[in-house]
């Protein structure tokens, strides 16, 4: 039987993390954290109960990683502290994770290994594909996971900004490629999805900051 298993993240801003369970096979995607609440006074970060993996210990198998956000990778010192396992992820995205890493004296231990959009890596009965996706953070990436039991497909978190500052568009012909498929579940990111209009590009973010940057009569903080 195949089981997801969400760890945080869901009807909430962060502790982003999941786990994909078949047979013997546990395959965790993200490990984010959340910033404390207004009624959490005294608590500095928030992150995902792992409870299931430690029951589940011996068939944790590896970590995927969608981008270098904090909601994504903010947890993962603490993970890495109780379970050593490999971990995937962009160039970007395991170079931010190295800086928490040596922070927490995790560094020479930790098993990383970067993987690019196109490529496919086997994780026991997972077959999981890299899809590059624009986002407000460089490459970030959605996931094609293909399962003994259908088509898993992760979107990550994303948008579709048509000026990236960056040049790289989501590659929505890949995800047209699988959306053919007999896809057996979707998870998509979901932020502001209830607001009207469209999200405004980075390029525009830029132009912004450049303006209060050149205004700006003393030092900027």
């Amino acid at each position: 039987m195949l089981s997801v298993i969400p760890l945080g993240g869901l009807g909430e801003i962060g502790l982003n993390m999941m786990a994909l369970e078949y047979d013997s096979h546990v395959l965790i995607v993200d490990g984010g954290l959340m910033f404390p609440e207004d009624y959490m006074p005294g608590v500095d970060v928030v992150i995902p109960n792992f409870q299931y993996l430690r029951e589940n210990r011996d068939k944790a198998q590896s970590i995927i990683l969608t981008h270098g956000h904090e909601d994504h990778i903010g947890a993962m010192p603490f993970l890495l502290k109780e379970f050593n396992l490999p971990v995937f992820g962009t160039s970007f995205t395991i170079e931010l994770l190295k800086e928490k890493l040596k922070e927490h004296n995790l560094l020479q231990q930790a098993t990383l290994t970067k993987v690019q959009p196109g490529q496919v890596t086997q994780f026991g009965p997972f077959a999981v594909e890299y899809i590059r996706v624009n986002h407000s953070i460089v490459e970030g990436v959605g996931l094609a996971i293909d399962t003994p039991e259908g088509l898993l497909v992760h979107s990550g978190d994303f948008k579709i900004d048509q000026t990236p500052v960056d040049g790289q568009f989501t590659d929505l012909v890949r995800f047209a490629h699988y959306g053919k498929q007999d896809v057996l579940a979707l998870f998509s990111d979901s932020t502001n999805v209830e607001k009207e209009g469209f999200t405004l590009s980075e390029r525009d973010v830029r132009r912004t900051l450049e303006v209060l940057f050149r205004l700006s009569k003393g030092r900027v903080i």
